[in-house]
């Protein structure tokens, strides 16, 4: 039983790395100190006890991690320093092994960190508390709200896809999920706060339902009947899992917002079969015309990993080719990086790093020309946008319920609130359209 009183007029600083999914959990953390008697720790002050979430999707990742933890370290040299996240989980004793760093969690111990926190002295080397990835079973729903408007709303973790080129099975474990009757609390008490817009996160969403044999479709149906949301959005969700189902039903929902966010990663079928996903390129187009066909005002954003083990000029060319073709709103490119253990390792044709560069740019410049013309598409259209806390100069920006990002001037009344304006011109140095009245 850990005595309580070590927390008393303690105070704790919150680091995240990489996705929505992590701030959703670094939340959980942190409500959970809050409720042990740990205050967040005010702008310039040292904490008394530091927690890093991490990333490990590339190998960037892990150089802003190490990089991040050293410099929380020298900001608060006599904090007590948990490090928790992916690169956590995967590489234990290399954290550890940084100096300063008191206690390493897995992903099996990080939403349960009171704990572990018997004694807050410094320690000579760090704490390692891991389980085995295979061994993973527990599932804490969670959801991030700090400064948010939007909250995130955790619903499903882990995978059981073991595509060749990641990690993520090997730092989340299986695939698990929450309960619906939670998840569906969990969202009530975002309405008790005074949110009005969640979007539903996890590693592989739509694979939802193996902890409670439930499904997607079932979540997204009774998270619809949810009164105070104003708006859900679905995160990344994979193709083979966005079922024509659910898109309809998205196209008639009282709150499910027309965006959509999926992982295509490669236009290539050939390249496709080296990363072991589970489509083809024609699942992949059938999809968009389908949200298309009964939603021509969503937003698509798709993921694509350029650089691959085995993307060779010629598959490249017919991936952007593929690519340009799709009536898409915006890309998300990644550079691929080597990442132990995996089975792309075995792959013989590696890409050089000057091509993996001109690739990523030539995506990043078709993704920036589509992005301009959806929101170019949606000029004089009326629609509702979400203010935001955030103020940058005399501007405050939202986003419409089809993720066009809007700005107008700064009013303190409209943030957190729903606003019915028409869409304005495009102001293409703050890359949003304006918000007229």
């Amino acid at each position: 039983m850990i005595d309580q009183s070590i927390f008393k007029n303690k105070t704790a600083a919150y680091f995240t790395l990489g996705c929505k999914l992590n701030f959703a959990e670094t939340s959980a953390i942190g409500r959970q100190l809050l409720n042990a008697g740990v205050t967040r720790v005010r702008r310039g002050q040292q904490a008394d006890i530091c927690v890093i979430n991490t990333c490990s999707v590339t190998e960037l990742a892990d150089k802003k991690g190490r990089q991040t933890i050293r410099k929380v370290i020298q900001e608060n040299p006599d904090a007590f320093v948990v490090v928790t996240g992916c690169y956590a989980q995967l590489k234990p004793e290399d954290v550890a092994g940084i100096d300063g760093v008191d206690l390493v969690l897995g992903a099996e111990q990080k939403l349960d960190v009171v704990q572990y926190l018997d004694d807050l002295h410094k320690k000579e080397k760090g704490e390692v508390i891991t389980s085995k990835t295979h061994r993973i079973r527990s599932f804490v729903p969670s959801v991030s709200a700090d400064d948010r408007t939007r909250y995130f709303l955790k619903v499903q973790d882990g995978c059981d896809y073991f595509c060749s080129f990641c990690t993520i099975p090997y730092a989340r474990g299986r695939s698990r999920n929450g309960s619906i009757a939670d998840l569906v609390q969990q969202a009530e008490l975002v309405v008790a706060e005074g949110g009005k817009e969640i979007v539903l996160t996890g590693v592989n969403i739509g694979d939802f339902g193996h902890s409670t044999k439930e499904t997607f479709f079932d979540l997204i149906r009774a998270l619809d009947n949810v009164e105070g949301i104003e708006r859900f959005r679905i995160s990344s969700i994979e193709p083979n899992l966005l079922s024509d189902e659910i898109i309809e039903f998205v196209a008639a929902s009282k709150r499910f917002a027309p965006h959509f966010h999926m992982p295509l990663q490669a236009g290539s079928d050939a390249v496709l079969k080296l990363m072991k996903r589970r489509y083809d390129t024609a699942l992949f187009r059938h999809k968009v015309e389908k949200i298309k066909t009964i939603l021509p005002h969503a937003f698509i954003g798709v993921d694509v990993i350029v650089g691959v083990r085995g993307e060779t000029d010629a598959y490249f060319e017919e991936s952007k080719t593929f690519i340009q073709s799709l009536d898409i709103s915006q890309l998300h490119v990644f550079t691929y990086s080597e990442r132990p253990g995996t089975q792309a390792l075995q792959i013989d044709y590696v890409v050089n790093p000057k091509t993996k560069h001109a690739r990523s740019k030539a995506l990043l410049d078709i993704s920036d020309d589509k992005l301009l013309r959806f929101y170019e598409s949606q000029m004089g259209s009326a629609k509702k946008v979400l203010f935001e806390h955030t103020k940058r100069g005399d501007k405050m920006h939202g986003f419409t319920e089809n993720y066009v990002k809007l700005h107008a001037d700064y009013n303190r009344t409209l943030v957190n609130t729903i606003s019915e304006v028409i869409v304005g011109g495009y102001d293409e140095e703050g890359m949003s359209m304006k918000a007229e009245f």
